[in-house]
């Protein structure tokens, strides 16, 4: 069996290293947060944590994400009313992230839903980064 060659080992370590759902139009969003946050990086166990928390600030029949979205991201969860959720995990669905117009209304729709006030810029970057890594 042939071994291969450093070079070779390096540029696979790249590219397992690179995100598989990486989307420039997904990117574009990100990076427009990172401004608006004033930060250079975002924090998927800190997305992870606000998304899985319960919380009290929002409508009593929503006090978690995981509410409707499940915690099992990859498959599809369940609105309020019944009607179905496609997975969040960018991972199963590589299209998630990628309309700015959709991303800041279901963002604004859910925060105030879940936390009875609209996300910041640093929540938002820490929950896409989160999704992103799923």
């Amino acid at each position: 069996m042939k071994i291969p060659s450093k070079p070779t080992i390096l540029a696979l370590a790249i590219i397992l290293a690179t995100p598989l759902a990486a989307n420039p139009a997904r990117d574009a969003i990100i990076n427009a947060l990172k401004q608006q946050a004033g930060v250079s990086s975002f924090s998927a166990e800190e997305g992870k944590a606000l998304f899985l928390a319960t919380h009290s600030g929002g409508k009593p029949e929503t006090p978690s994400c995981t509410t409707c979205h499940g915690t099992n991201l990859k498959a599809g969860g369940k609105t309020r009313a019944g009607k179905p959720i496609e997975p969040m995990a960018v991972s199963v669905n590589p299209q998630r992230y990628t309309d700015p117009a959709k991303v800041e209304k279901w963002f604004r729709r859910n925060c105030n839903s879940v936390l009875g006030r609209e996300c910041t810029p640093l929540e938002k970057g820490n929950i896409l980064a989160y999704l992103s890594s799923l």
